[in-house]
């Protein structure tokens, strides 16, 4: 006889808590057309990058509003890494990434296997290596010191735009 009490209460018990999480849900405002990925401020990390960085630190200007951003870090410890990840007009993800690690394996692992095409795409007056791969294709800047991919899900063509609104910063 106790067992069947243990498993009648579960079974109300269950019937009032979900019950009361019904009436929460009716009565919590909620909107099913807001965007839940909200953009970063990534105002202070660059600071800290053009601070600590021993090369400019690029980052976008002039980009139009619908050009999001999404995430950004600075490691020293790892290289000097710096990263800003941005999403498209058309939700496709677009990441800066620089660092002063061997280029070879930084690039491949920044841009998920990436490998050089040995084509160059023309940005703003500098050649840039394309690099294609099954996640994420890639823009490739190797300068004294440093290097800059620009990667994603994006086309060259939105590539070549973040590419083209970076800027150096230093601090």
């Amino acid at each position: 006889m106790r067992g069947k009490q243990t498993v009648r209460g579960m079974f109300q018990s269950m019937a009032v808590i979900c019950a009361f999480a019904g009436v929460i849900y009716l009565f919590v405002p909620h909107d099913e057309n807001a965007d839940p990925l909200q953009p970063v401020d990534y105002r202070v990390e660059l600071v800290t990058a053009q601070r600590a960085a021993p090369y400019p630190v690029l980052a976008p200007e002039g980009l139009p509003e619908d050009w999001r951003p999404t995430s950004v870090s600075y490691s020293r410890q790892n290289d000097d890494s710096w990263h800003l990840g941005y999403l498209t007009p058309e939700r496709e993800y677009v990441a800066v990434e620089q660092s002063t690690a061997p280029a070879g394996k930084y690039i491949v692992k920044v841009s998920h296997e990436a490998r050089d095409t040995g084509e160059v795409q023309q940005v703003a007056g500098r050649p840039w290596q394309r690099w294609e791969g099954p996640k994420y294709d890639a823009l490739v800047l190797r300068e004294d010191g440093v290097t800059t991919v620009v990667t994603g899900t994006a086309s060259f063509e939105r590539l070549g735009e973040m590419a083209a609104a970076l800027k150096a910063k230093q601090g």
